[in-house]
Formats: structure tokens, C-alpha cells, sequence
């Protein structure tokens, strides 16, 4: 098991502005990787914000992260999150 602050984040934001507009990212630190959503230092991400955290996952295991949001970007990994997220 990770230590304290040992974890990666897999999340989904949802845009305020455009509540249909979703991103999905991978990150050490979830309040900094926010903080720079929502400053516009994100290009990708700038024309929708602010955003919030709509679900978040804290894994253990930096590569098993990379594969879930790798998933979580996918048609199928979509549709699940839609439905189930």
C-alpha cells in the first residue's frame, strides 16, 4: 500500500459553463492539476472552464493509473463513465 501523498489520481472534471463537456486526466497532485484547469494553463481545457472534480480515483500504482485513464478515454470507457460515474 502507497504511503500518504504516494498516490496518482485518475479523474473526470466537469465544465461549469458546458455541464455536457467532460475531460479525463492523470495526475500526482489533484488540487494543483484543478487549480491549473481552471487558471487556463491547460490549453485543451481552457475554452470550457471553470471546471469541478465530477469522480476521482487515488491508485496506488502510477501505471495501473495510466491504464484506467487510458480506458476511461476510450468509446467503451465513455460509455461507462456516463452511465456509471
Amino acid at each position: 500500500m502507497a504511503a500518504a501523498g504516494e498516490f496518482t489520481y485518475v479523474y473526470i472534471l466537469q465544465s461549469e459553463t458546458d455541464p455536457q463537456h467532460f475531460y479525463t486526466g492523470v495526475t500526482a497532485d489533484l488540487r494543483a492539476r484543478l487549480a491549473r484547469h481552471n487558471s487556463g494553463a491547460v490549453a485543451h481545457t481552457a475554452r470550457w472552464r471553470p471546471w469541478r472534480i465530477k469522480t476521482y480515483v487515488a491508485l496506488s500504482d502510477a501505471a495501473r493509473a495510466a491504464e484506467l485513464e487510458k480506458y476511461l478515454k476510450s468509446a467503451s470507457g465513455r460509455a461507462f463513465a456516463t452511465k456509471r460515474l
